[in-house]
């Protein structure tokens, strides 16, 4: 809210504060100002410290920080950092965010380089610099901040900067345990004696599932957008396939947009909405359900249409724990879209259903895509978006849990009876 952070004179709207603070540390993007425009270097830069320190999550950061003074780690601080990171044993806890650190600033180090041969020519060195610091950092960290003000338009031709933003949306939506684990077997194969290392379930789930959504996403936006003018109409045909792909890829929870999202035709936004609501992976910058519960969700259907009382995946039974954990976050997220989909279409019906609905899911998924209608929404609705970032980015199980409290353990079992279902 600070003046020295706006163009303008004077106080920053509290309202506009809260709302950009809230997209940045739940990275999502949404932004009822233009970023660009409304705000001076120095609350850009807030910005971006804002999103890394979202993206690392609160534990994670605090971490970092205790590192850097020096001090030790006790067993309170090492399980909730477990906890946080969602990882087995305590040993290797603070050494899993040196790599997690180590991680980001590789990828995000490299995206600079890359980004500033884009924006160099156009900018100059010390302007392109910047562009190229604050879009790598949003790319890596999935936030979907851009300076632009049509977004990432003008670069729709641009095979560099499609591949570039692309890479870092994809590694970032992972998770750093995938990451880490990807980066060990590699070092494994280098090695002179090399071990023979199996990929953990968490792993070949995670990366088989993103690369089929990833293929996907492209083939249905690519056939729905093909005859639309408004989007692909001064497109060749390998533009409109990378830009099919970056839609693709960036509807995974980062936000960034190649295409005009309003000129997008129903079916394309259907699409979308669909994409954002599944999300990145668990341990990564996105938000959504997240790919590993719609797997599990989705061999769970298979089990039913089998007949099986155990649900497989690659050879392995899925605890009930897991299974339950799944249809709670899918049942609760269905719960807070309709909600603050309600509120919104009650407070301003003509902003229209399906652009408040597709504004709802990007916010819940943490993405920041939108139509338009942001700068739009009345400041009670703008609450509405805010609290929707926030469930999103913390997550609906952990948000309830923290609300309610821990169960506690009963040992009375009751008889089962059947139940009609379906």
């Amino acid at each position: 809210m600070m003046p020295f952070s706006t163009q303008a004179v004077g106080w920053n709207s509290f309202i506009a504060a809260l709302f950009t603070s809230t997209s940045a540390v739940c990275v999502t993007g949404l932004s009822v100002v233009d970023v660009g425009r409304y705000y001076t270097f120095w609350g850009q830069l807030i910005l971006l410290m804002l999103v890394e320190v979202g993206a690392l999550g609160y534990m994670t950061a605090t971490t970092v920080l205790l590192l850097l003074i020096g001090r030790k780690f006790g067993i309170k601080e090492k399980l909730a950092l477990q906890q946080t990171l969602d990882t087995t044993g305590l040993g290797g806890v603070v050494g899993l965010v040196k790599h997690i650190v180590i991680t980001m600033a590789v990828f995000q180090f490299t995206g600079v380089l890359l980004l500033l041969w884009v924006f160099k020519p156009d900018y100059g060195l010390q302007e392109g610099l910047w562009l190229a610091i604050f879009h790598s950092v949003n790319g890596f960290n999935n936030a979907g901040f851009s300076l632009f003000s049509s977004g990432l338009i003008p670069y729709v031709t641009s095979p560099l900067l499609n591949f570039t933003m692309s890479i870092l949306i994809i590694f970032g939506g992972l998770g750093y345990q995938v990451i880490i684990e990807m980066l060990f077997w590699l070092k494994n194969q280098f090695s002179k004696q090399k071990a023979r290392r199996e990929f953990s379930l968490h792993f070949k789930v995670v990366t088989r599932t993103t690369i089929f959504l990833l293929i996907a996403g492209t083939v249905l936006i690519f056939i729905t957008e093909f005859h639309n003018e408004a989007t692909f109409g001064r497109l060749s045909f390998s533009q409109q396939l990378m830009a099919a792909w970056f839609q693709s890829v960036t509807s995974r929870t980062a936000g960034f947009n190649t295409l005009d999202i309003g000129g997008l035709v129903p079916a394309s936004l259907f699409i979308t909405a669909i994409l954002m609501f599944i999300g990145a992976s668990p341990g990564g910058t996105g938000g959504g359900v997240k790919t590993t519960t719609c797997r599990v969700l989705l061999n769970c259907t298979i089990s039913a249409f089998q007949g099986r009382d155990d649900v497989l995946c690659h050879q392995r039974q899925i605890p009930d724990n897991i299974i339950l954990k799944a249809v709670g976050v899918l049942v609760g997220s269905i719960f807070v879209i309709s909600v603050a989909t309600l509120l919104t279409v009650s407070m301003q019906p003509e902003l229209g259903f399906g652009a408040i609905f597709f504004e709802v899911v990007s916010a819940f998924g943490t993405v920041g895509l939108s139509t338009g209608i942001t700068g739009q929404l009345s400041p009670l609705n703008q609450f509405v978006i805010i609290i929707t970032m926030y469930i999103g980015r913390v997550g609906i199980l952990m948000l309830i849990s923290a609300l309610v409290g821990e169960t506690r353990p009963s040992s009375v079992e009751y008889p089962e009876a059947n139940l009609l279902v379906g």
